[in-house]
């Protein structure tokens, strides 16, 4: 076997133990990773600025330098993240639903976890904890693959992660981490349908078409955050600026960020103006249809293309629309699914949008940006899922699981 076959057949055996791994010991890890985290932070840095020095001699881009990098305030927010989850419900055997049929027989539909998890993913080393955390609350195993942009930061968190699951009593080989880089180990860990149950992809276009394409494991995807906000009529001008400032600019290396800015006609004159002018102070690039351009002489002209590109960076695309109707349709037909936001002061309006738009999360006067596990309450979070099966949205705690029947009986015999 090779050294990955025997990580997952491990992985396999402890996922067996971890699903029937009672709550407080999962919890007291939990806690315990947080706390090593944060006491082992000064290590973790170093082992991240080995990192970040080697992604700037690769000449990386600031937006992916600034995902690699972990400040203090990431990693307090990674632990909070880890003890959020240990604060919440354990999904491991909920019932979803029972009843009891004309013969007697009681049915029960309950929770319980997928088994083992592959996550590959780049960039965010705190994307370790998060996984790490997630999979043992929910019972399951996990193999963990990062990128090698973040290998150092990876393997220095799972560390911490590992000696403190090892100390809490819970199944050795239940979180695992590659150490290497090689590409290989991807292509590998995507064959091990024999011990590996899901496969999740965090990571960009191309990671993701890869595993779709090569895997011989189910594949739970993640895919584009080509978001949009729109602007209606209705709506309030200073919190639409401030609304699409904070889509764009407060993170824009990120999938929930919003890409693509449509503006009502009527308003259009009077709101654009002023949020560009905004927008360019903080070095946002704008690139506009021909009416944008038109009422906004020094910005580029967008391309087709630029509608469907998720640009992760400081660029915007804006778009003149009519009405409510054709933001909709430009929404269909560009957007990936992921996160859409109306900011609007007319109910009909917000509740057309609300049911027209077909994505994971769709926000009415607040930012794409919500549309994050740790925001809306769940802890950390496996990834955002824009596939229908299984999984829509924020993947947290409940998402990290499947169900099964039990049906309980006293004789009763089919007839």
């Amino acid at each position: 076997m090779t050294d990955i076959e025997k990580m997952s057949a491990a992985a396999r055996a402890a996922g067996r133990a971890l699903a029937l791994t009672d709550t407080k010991t999962k919890n007291d890890a939990l806690l315990l990773m947080a706390d090593r985290i944060l006491k082992n932070k000064d290590r973790i840095k170093e082992a991240n600025a080995k990192d970040m020095l080697f992604a700037r001699e690769k000449g990386i881009s600031g937006a992916m330098l600034k995902r690699l990098e972990l400040t203090d305030g990431k990693m307090a927010q990674m632990a909070e993240g880890i003890r959020q989850i240990a604060s919440l419900q354990d999904p491991v055997g909920e019932v979803i639903k029972g009843y009891k049929r004309p013969n007697g027989l009681e049915v029960r539909k309950i929770r319980v976890p997928l088994g083992v998890i592959g996550i590959v993913y780049e960039s965010r080393p705190n994307v370790t904890a998060d996984v790490a955390a997630l999979c043992l609350k929910s019972g399951n195993a996990c193999i963990m693959r990062g990128g090698s942009e973040a290998i150092n930061s990876n393997l220095a968190i799972a560390e911490m992660i590992v000696s403190a699951c090892r100390e809490a009593g819970i199944p050795e080989g239940s979180v695992n981490i590659v150490r290497t880089t090689d590409r290989a180990a991807v292509l590998e860990i995507l064959k091990q349908k024999q011990y590996i149950d899901c496969i999740i992809p965090r990571g960009g276009k191309g990671l993701i078409r890869f595993c779709i394409e090569n895997s011989d494991v189910p594949v739970i995807e993640h895919g584009d955050g080509n978001c949009h906000t729109y602007v209606d009529r209705s709506a309030d001008p200073a919190r639409a600026e401030k609304l699409v400032f904070n889509a764009k600019v407060q993170n824009p290396s990120v999938c929930n960020a919003t890409e693509c800015l449509l503006v009502h006609k009527d308003i259009a004159p009077s709101f654009l103006p002023k949020t560009a002018g905004r927008l360019a102070d903080a070095g946002v690039e704008l690139r506009g249809c021909e009416k944008t351009v038109r009422l906004l002489p020094n910005i580029k002209k967008a391309s087709p293309d630029d509608w469907a590109t998720e640009y992760n960076d400081l660029i915007l695309s804006v778009k003149i629309v009519e009405d409510l109707g054709e933001a909709v349709e430009h929404i269909g037909k560009y957007g990936s699914g992921h996160s859409e936001s109306i900011i609007a002061d007319s109910a009909s309006a917000i509740a057309y949008f609300q049911s027209a738009c077909d994505a994971s999360a769709v926000f009415v006067n607040c930012s794409t940006r919500f549309n994050d596990g740790f925001e809306l309450g769940m802890g950390a979070e496996m990834g955002i899922s824009t596939q229908k099966l299984h999984a829509r949205g924020p993947m947290g705690l409940s998402e990290m699981t499947t169900s099964k029947y039990i049906v309980t009986g006293n004789g009763q015999c089919r007839e």
